[in-house]
């Protein structure tokens, strides 16, 4: 009586390995008989084998022999399922596979063109070098099919085909023929045949696709009969366009532009690219603008969208606003965060901010601003906080505004804010020197507050350049040296050149700080970009106090509100011919994205604007910059030496032969060479020396027969 049940339980554990599923589900695939005559049977074991086969069990491909007996039903339901295998699984078993050769071959002269077109997308993805072959004769019969949905399969299997045989399709008639079905009358066709022939172009090394104007105008009489990938394919295809004339290119801009209003963002973001492309080649100014106000409202309504679409369209509008400034120059409120917008989605709008603020905006957006350095997001109210010191930056009428509402925000007490203004308020001072120093006292009210190095070292600088105007200088500083061995390398470099501009300004107060810190700097660091500075600094001092000034105190290069993600011109160039893309959300050129991509160039025509370029506008600027470099050169020669050979010709070769001397010394020098600081007797206050023997002491030069000391000697 237990023999049953024994029976039972050992078939059912059978049936859980590999082998037992197999086995079961042939035995499906094989039951039904002529009873089943709608084939139920083999379509729900073809389901499961179908399931299995998709979560990668290898196991199925033991049934290879079974599915091959299925393909002859005549089911259209069934054949696609046993294809998907033959697809799958041919590759694995090329032998097997060649059996259902036949009867692929045969399904291709079916009467449904819906079997014709399975079986030829089939072969040509099947990766066996029968298969490839025999697809050739096939195919050229099929692309002249009278079914339109069979021509265009076929023309998409051309492209297929070059991937698998590059040198077969080439050698054959196939391209021809799918350039023939461009004059096809059915637009579907046209746009896969212009597909396949663009898939072609990008991975052939020997064909060139161009379009002249005429074709061009007759696949975009096409466009609004095409489905939305098949106008994506069309629009894609115009930008082998090449306008010989101006008067072309605007015709042509026109005629594209009412697709900036379809519903697929594909669609929208591939015109958008194929207008800024023609924009190259129109000379009109006023046809240039009306189109750049048809780019805003397309960009603004994908806005309207899932975040992902979103951020897509945002990061194109960066692209696009650094190339065309004129787009998007009235519609800053679209940008502004919304409470349930992604952090990414929100750093990329403070970004278009941040492009668009403007001198009649400002209020608007620093109000904007103020609210995000309220949020909860600690990095995005860090980028807010630093968006309204770069404002003050790039629209100097609204620096008094931009810093009165940095203050508001520091007087919140909220560390990281203090820390992220104590940054930005550097830069402001750097830009506009001797003028906002009266905030200074409020950032010394929170020198408790900065633990982050980036801010140390913003608030190190605002100490050490306006030392001579904080009453405490020399303590604010000896506070931070106190941790000077466990500071960052980046702090420790703002510590020893803000000690150095104290020193400077103020030497009886920085007497005492300054042997401290060099000594520290040039003995018992292992950084060597502090070491040398160390050094640098010592051998200044040591040689001419009043050079040193000069040059540790000087005018600091002019400082620029630069973009995050701005782009140099050649970069941007390209970018603007692939908007739309992968390589437009990492504002990367494309083969850096895809390697395998070819780059994209805008080609040579007498209709090209050269001069609106972006890479032949940074040509002229670099061009004129150095022809004013050269000016200025050459005035200040002839007014200090009489003649233009003193600075461009003996000048340097003294100075030349001046540095060989030093640095043919310095190597038979002990520890660095000479005394590390000699004052000038009268400078400085009465020309403080620092001995290098004795670093932490300072003594007044008591002047030499030139006025100097040098303490080794």
């Amino acid at each position: 009586m237990f023999i049953p049940y024994a029976f039972e339980s050992a078939r059912l554990q059978y049936a859980r390995t590999p082998q037992g599923k197999v086995a079961e589900l042939r035995l499906e695939l094989n039951s039904g008989g002529k009873k089943d005559k709608n084939f139920t049977a083999k379509k729900t074991a073809l389901k499961k084998i179908v399931a299995n086969m998709t979560m990668s069990n290898n196991d199925m491909v033991a049934l290879f022999p079974d599915i091959v007996g299925c393909m002859h039903i005549p089911s259209l339901e069934i054949k696609k399922m046993c294809f998907l295998y033959l697809v799958n699984y041919a590759r694995i078993k090329p032998d097997i596979a060649l059996k259902a050769l036949p009867i692929i071959q045969e399904d291709m002269h079916d009467n449904n063109p819906l079997v014709r077109s399975l079986a030829l997308r089939t072969m040509s993805y099947i990766h066996v070098r029968e298969y490839v072959e025999a697809t050739v004769p096939h195919l050229k019969s099929l692309l002249r099919d009278n079914d339109p949905y069979v021509r265009k399969t076929a023309a998409i299997c051309v492209a297929k085909l070059y991937d698998h045989d590059k040198a077969m399709v080439e050698s054959s008639d196939l391209i021809d023929k799918l350039n023939a079905m461009l004059r096809d009358e059915n637009p579907t066709v046209v746009s896969c045949a212009l597909a396949a022939l663009m898939d072609i172009w990008e991975r052939s090394e020997t064909i060139k696709l161009t379009i002249d104007y005429a074709s061009a105008s007759k696949i975009v009489q096409i466009l609004h009969q095409c489905s939305e990938w098949g106008q994506t394919y069309i629009l894609e295809a115009l930008m082998n366009y090449v306008p010989q004339d101006t008067q072309e290119a605007a015709i042509l801009a026109e005629r594209i532009a009412p697709r900036l209003s379809h519903s697929n963002s594909a669609v929208v973001l591939t015109c958008i690219r194929v207008i800024l492309y023609l924009l190259n080649y129109i000379s009109d100014r006023k046809v240039i603008t009306s189109l750049c106000n048809k780019l805003s409202p397309p960009l603004v309504t994908l806005l309207s969208k899932g975040p992902e679409i979103q951020y897509l369209a945002l990061r194109n509008a960066l692209l696009i606003l650094q190339r065309r400034p004129e787009v998007l120059r009235n519609d800053i409120r679209v940008f502004f965060c919304k409470y349930n917008d992604p952090i990414y989605v929100k750093v990329t709008k403070l970004e278009l901010i941040f492009m668009l603020a403007t001198e009649k905006n400002i209020k608007e957006v620093l109000t904007e601003l103020s609210e995000y350095a309220t949020e909860i997001d600690v990095d995005f109210v860090r980028k807010s906080v630093r968006a309204i010191g770069k404002l003050a930056i790039k629209i100097p009428p609204a620096s008094q505004l931009c810093i009165s509402t940095l203050l508001q925000l520091v007087s919140t007490k909220v560390s990281y804010i203090v820390q992220e203004a104590t940054v930005v308020i550097r830069n402001i001072f750097r830009k506009y020197p001797n003028q906002y120093e009266s905030i200074i006292s409020t950032l010394c009210e929170n020198l408790d507050s900065l633990d982050e190095p980036e801010a140390k070292a913003a608030m190190i600088w605002v100490i050490g350049q306006y030392a001579d105007r904080i009453e405490d200088s020399d303590v604010l500083l000896e506070d931070f040296l106190d941790s000077f061995s466990e500071e960052t390398h980046e702090v420790q470099l703002a510590l020893l050149t803000a000690t150095v501009k104290l020193f400077i300004q103020r030497p009886t107060r920085g007497s005492q700080l300054v042997p401290r810190v060099l000594k520290w700097a040039t003995e018992e660091t292992d950084n060597p970009d502090l070491r040398d500075r160390g050094y640098m600094y010592w051998r200044l001092l040591s040689s001419s106090p009043e050079e040193a000034k000069k040059i540790v105190m000087g005018e600091k290069p002019a400082i620029t509100a630069e973009e995050s993600e701005k782009l140099d011109p050649g970069t941007l160039e390209e970018m603007c011919l692939n908007v739309g893309t992968l390589a437009t959300v990492y504002l990367k050129p494309v083969n850096q994205v895809f390697r395998s991509a070819r780059p994209r160039k805008l080609q040579d025509s007498p209709a090209l604007q050269r001069h609106e370029l972006p890479t032949a506008k940074a040509a002229q600027q670099a061009r004129d910059r150095a022809a004013a470099e050269r000016s200025r050169l050459d005035t200040s020669a002839t007014n200090g030496n009489g003649s233009l050979s003193g600075t461009n010709g003996s000048g340097l070769e003294a100075a030349a032969h001046e540095a060989d001397l030093y640095f043919a010394g310095v190597g038979r020098q002990s520890t660095f060479g000479g005394s590390p600081i000699v004052a000038e007797q009268g400078s400085l206050g009465g020309g403080w020396v620092v001995n290098q023997n004795m670093p932490q002491a300072a003594v007044m030069s008591p002047g030499g027969a030139d006025g100097t000391q040098d303490l080794l000697l």
